[in-house]
């Protein structure tokens, strides 16, 4: 519906804060990833996802399902074992819960992410997590406790943006 409603242009600097990075994925951890990701099938309408699993570079193990819905991408993800703490310890103990964990911006270039790593710092942001997968993308977690939920930051490379471009649409 080209024209329904007129929003300001996107000037994305981290040099000007924190959410002034393109976002474009919303994030839920989950204690039981298949019966999350049946009620978003079932009650949401997100029919396909694509699934990232393995080993974290921590040691434990993580599985996360990726869909488009528009121009936002959904993550649902679950991990146990060492380093599970940054996904799992929102989460009640015994009861099924899906909780929202973080909102993915995506950093374009080294420059911006030089920026966002003095904005950071800058802001007395705490980052929780930070990693490189070389050839694939650079992350890092930062703790945004007023919120109650983390912002990820991700500098994809070209195997990264092709995997990202290959998570179904819905």
């Amino acid at each position: 519906m080209p024209g329904f409603m007129k929003r300001p242009s996107a000037a994305f600097n981290p040099a000007d804060g924190l959410l002034r990075i393109e976002q474009f994925q919303m994030a839920y951890a989950t204690n039981d990833i298949d019966r999350a990701c049946a009620l978003f099938k079932d009650r949401f309408g997100i029919k396909e996802f694509r699934r990232l699993e393995g080993q974290t570079p921590t040691g434990g193990h993580m599985r996360i399902e990726l869909a488009w819905v528009g121009s936002i991408m959904y993550e649902v993800l679950t991990a146990s074992g060492p380093g599970s703490e940054l996904y799992m310890e929102r989460l009640p103990v015994g009861e099924f819960a899906i909780k929202h964990h973080h909102l993915g911006f995506l950093i374009h270039d080294e420059a911006q992410w030089n920026a966002l790593q003095k904005t950071i710092t800058a802001s007395g942001g705490s980052i929780r997590f930070s990693n490189n997968i070389p050839g694939f993308m650079r992350y890092c977690f930062v703790d945004v406790p007023e919120l109650g939920h983390f912002f990820e930051y991700i500098w994809a490379e070209p195997a990264g943006v092709a995997f990202f471009e290959a998570v179904p649409a819905n």
